[in-house]
């Protein structure tokens, strides 16, 4: 960061709105995020070795997925291949030239007009897959054969994570589970206070040194031990007077350092959290539910208005403000929402819910153009080997 001095503003509860110290530069190291273990167990992922030219290359295609713009979807990458699915659950596996290695379907004609939404996690070997009908089981990556399935008593509602010999998901009830890889029996699980009314955000978790964090629809974050399911601290982050609209809170991906937790939700509110005690570092005014990214010690998120925000990670100070939505019609603004983010070697790309991929210069924090990919909502992008990726309703675009 260039030294210059910079004023913290926008001390109340309101959500941001105007740009703040737009003459500063941001300059990140020029090391990028190599280990993906990691990053499967932090979600922090960091600065990405990517700087393409963003032409399109290939379109996997598939059955148009009718609640897509209600979900969060994964890719998951098996080396070149990517694996999605389609409306119906059906898994598929394509290569890099968009040809279908196998498409596998483990659904009764009841379950596939329910048009389940399906959450991946592989560990090179094995897929584990995991819906909202209440389903989870494990395929065979090379054939795509079933190994084992089975049925929660409610249906999923987080992203999966695979540690070793077991992997975790949370299901509606506000439970984190814990299920063996071998044969998918359950091993322990961990009961939060449960919500009367299903929240649509998709709940997240983080992993450090056999100790597990994650949060629940009500927005408490709990610490729990990976071996037993003990509980070692539990925090929550809402106060009374918002307790009774936790129905309508969206909190973001957690993401971890390994000595803080750190988050934000569409309640204004962005914490840091430290990872030992469970208590507040800090907490700041930023409105979003999108997945934040730190590279060095610099927080960097975009607000659900449009503003790419840079936050100081040890002070919970807000460093720069930049209005990445300008060039949208000032009327037609209002409706458009990001998705989520990547940071690049030289430019952020966002995503937004009306199919324009932004692309954002890291050092000025302005939308330096702006790609039209769909009219309706893309994913957050997904890099993987050099190549960035993009789920729409009924495709995968590759750009690179």
């Amino acid at each position: 960061m260039e030294e210059q001095n910079f004023e913290k503003i926008f001390v109340n509860q309101s959500s941001l709105s105007q740009e703040l110290n737009t003459n500063i530069n941001l300059n990140l190291s020029k090391s990028f995020t190599k280990n993906n273990l990691s990053k499967k167990f932090t979600n922090n992922d960091g600065r990405v070795n990517f700087d393409g030219f963003l032409k399109r290359s290939s379109k996997y295609k598939f059955s148009k997925i009718e609640n897509f713009d209600q979900s969060e979807p994964i890719i998951s990458f098996n080396k070149d291949n990517i694996i999605f699915f389609d409306d119906k659950g059906t898994v598929l596996q394509f290569d890099k030239r968009s040809k279908l290695i196998w498409k596998k379907n483990y659904y009764t004609k009841s379950e596939r007009k329910s048009n389940p939404i399906l959450q991946f996690a592989n560990d090179s070997k094995f897929l584990i897959v995991a819906d909202n009908l209440s389903k989870y089981y494990m395929l065979d990556l090379e054939s795509g054969d079933l190994v084992w399935s089975k049925n929660n008593s409610a249906p999923f509602n987080s992203e999966i994570k695979i540690y070793e010999d077991r992997f975790f998901l949370i299901d509606y009830t506000n439970t984190l589970r814990c299920y063996s890889v071998k044969n998918g029996d359950e091993l322990w699980n961990f009961q939060t206070e449960s919500a009367l009314i299903r929240s649509q955000k998709k709940l997240s978790m983080v992993i450090v040194e056999n100790v597990i964090y994650f949060n629940n629809s009500l927005g408490d974050i709990s610490a729990v031990g990976i071996n037993n399911g003990e509980l070692i601290w539990q925090l929550p982050t809402q106060s009374d007077a918002l307790y009774e609209s936790a129905f309508s809170l969206e909190t973001s991906d957690i993401i971890t350092d390994k000595k803080d937790l750190l988050f934000s939700n569409n309640k204004n509110q962005f914490f840091s959290i430290d990872i030992e005690t469970g208590s507040f570092n800090w907490e700041n005014t930023v409105n979003s539910n999108l997945r934040p990214t730190l590279v060095d010690n610099f927080i960097i998120t975009v607000s659900l208005e449009g503003y790419l925000v840079v936050i100081d990670k040890i002070t919970g100070n807000i460093i720069k403000v930049t209005d990445v939505f300008n060039n949208f019609n000032p009327k037609k603004r209002k409706k458009i929402l990001p998705t989520g983010f990547i940071v690049g070697l030289k430019n952020i790309y966002l995503s937004t819910n009306i199919g324009r991929l932004l692309v954002i210069d890291i050092k000025s924090g302005k939308t330096i153009t702006t790609l039209k990919i769909d009219r309706d909502k893309i994913s957050r992008p997904f890099i993987s080997n050099q190549n960035l990726y993009l789920a729409k309703d009924n495709a995968i675009i590759k750009l690179k």
